[in-house]
């Protein structure tokens, strides 16, 4: 299937993002990792960059359900921020096993870096309804529970479950749809 398949329809909409470490490597078991991506998305909010209404981050990717306008391009810039700044940490705390890996996976035409976080694409999926936002949240807060990883998806400390639970959780979601 081609790139062109999933596309950001209408911005200022919500959609279901998936981003995927290359070669599914599981680096988002690692706390400080994790935060990159939280700090990230949390800037992204407070700038009114997006509107972030669900979120999991599992070992090895995460799901999103964000809208704001330019959409295509900030889920862009979050990739590349979020890929610079954990190489970097990697390369500053001497994690070469992973680094080893991101570079062994990057595709052979990124001649322009030496290492390759992020598959490419993100696959958008306009949220048509609340039917279908219900679905896409309940399909991210279950997943560490279809892994195994928690009896209840409130547990998974990186996910929105808690919010939508009136709990606490790591980000502030928008539960208005």
């Amino acid at each position: 299937m081609g790139r062109n398949r999933y596309k950001v329809i209408e911005d200022e909409c919500p959609h279901f993002f998936t981003c995927t470490v290359v070669s599914w490597i599981p680096v988002f078991t690692n706390r400080d990792i994790v935060q990159i991506v939280l700090d990230s998305l949390n800037h992204l909010q407070v700038q009114k960059h997006l509107k972030l209404y669900g979120y999991v981050i599992m070992e090895n990717h995460l799901h999103l359900v964000v809208s704001g306008s330019d959409l295509a391009i900030e889920i862009g810039r979050f990739k590349s921020f979020t890929a610079r700044k954990i190489i970097d940490y990697l390369k500053e705390n001497k994690i070469k096993a992973i680094l080893k890996q991101l570079q062994f996976h990057k595709l052979k035409h990124k001649k322009d870096r030496t290492y390759q976080f992020w598959q490419e694409g993100s696959h958008p999926e306009l949220i048509q309804g609340e039917k279908m936002m219900i679905q896409k949240l309940e399909y991210m807060h279950y997943n560490p529970v279809r892994r195994g990883y928690v009896d209840d998806p409130i547990h998974w400390r990186y996910s929105s479950a808690r919010n939508y639970a009136e709990q606490e959780g790591s980000l502030e979601v928008c539960m208005e749809w």
